[in-house]
């Protein structure tokens, strides 16, 4: 049960770490906000009166503001709308209006956390493995359906007719691995992406299994009723024990880190897709042209007479 706490505690603090991406401009001078530019807190709604350039900085996660985006009285962003979805479940369908989605969310949950207390209590009582894996089914059937309701909240997001928005790719690919990238288009990279776990899950089987090993002969070594009569040593495998055990752990950071490159992908290219990338990107012409002076009292000819001359553009 710990493992499924943690784990809606790592997607909550997940969400408040996007939020970086979505959270609009804030004022400089209010408390506990990072300063802006230089000047930006000239005026009290904090925007330089020489520059006229509102400053633009991030802040931390408002959760005033979250409550008002779902009261509808002030814009919601995706990262909000996936944050309090993440801590209240059906609220994503409550704000898209998908009110007959929530009989399903909340059914579908309920039952499998039911279903999961009910066969652990009769794996206590019985020790019958068999409502051991139903109560692993059931809690896996309540984590689907918590799932489903926090993609379905961000797919019926109404973004304003934006075709990219990268905070929805963000959070797909967040969702989802390779989700984002097939939002951008970028169907090539999804094989990338998941080669990459299944080669990280490789190698932390691979190493689990070797640690495990080390670890049956070390405890068999250290044991003198055990009959043990191996050439492996309790201090050489506890040497190979120790070091599998190690790379194990970098197995796992290696997932955790395709894993956060996969949501940086999305998100970057999601950014980039409406950037011009066509072969005319740049182009430079020279061509005769007729010059009107900008200031009529640097010109040498006659007011009524305009110059000559080649006119040079510098496309980029």
């Amino acid at each position: 049960m710990r493992r499924y706490i943690l784990s809606v505690l790592l997607l909550i603090g997940l969400c408040c770490n996007l939020q970086a991406q979505f959270k609009k401009s804030t004022t400089g001078s209010e408390t506990g906000s990072l300063v802006g530019p230089p000047g930006s807190d000239v005026s009290t709604g904090g925007v330089n009166k020489e520059s006229d350039v509102k400053s633009d900085t991030t802040s931390g996660v408002s959760f005033k503001k979250m409550f008002r985006g779902f009261a509808r009285k002030d814009t919601l962003t995706p990262g909000y709308l996936l944050l309090g979805s993440a801590i209240m479940p059906g609220s994503g369908q409550i704000f898209n209006r998908d009110y007959w989605k929530l009989p399903v969310v909340y059914g579908g949950i309920g039952a499998g956390v039911y279903m999961g207390i009910r066969n652990n209590m009769k794996y206590q009582e019985t020790g019958d493995p068999k409502y051991k894996t139903y109560r692993m089914i059931s809690y896996i059937g309540a984590g689907a359906v918590y799932w489903g309701s926090l993609m379905d909240g961000a797919i019926s997001f109404d973004t304003g007719g934006r075709k990219h928005v990268p905070a929805r790719a963000t959070i797909y690919s967040a969702l989802l691995p390779g989700l984002g990238q097939a939002y951008n288009g970028d169907y090539w990279k999804i094989p990338i992406w998941y080669g990459g776990f299944i080669a990280c899950g490789y190698f932390y089987h691979l190493n689990d299994m070797q640690y495990r090993r080390f670890k049956y002969i070390y405890n068999m070594d250290n044991d003198p009723d055990s009959g043990y009569y191996g050439n492996i040593t309790a201090s050489q495998a506890e040497w190979y024990k120790d070091t599998y055990r190690r790379y194990r752990d970098y197995s796992i950071l290696a997932v955790v880190l395709v894993y956060a490159l996969n949501i940086i992908d999305a998100n970057v290219f999601s950014y980039m897709s409406d950037f011009d990338v066509s072969d005319n990107l740049a182009s430079f012409s020279v061509q005769p042209a007729v010059i009107s002076p900008l200031n009529i009292q640097y010109a040498t000819l006659s007011n009524s007479i305009p110059a000559m001359g080649f006119q040079m553009q510098l496309n980029f």
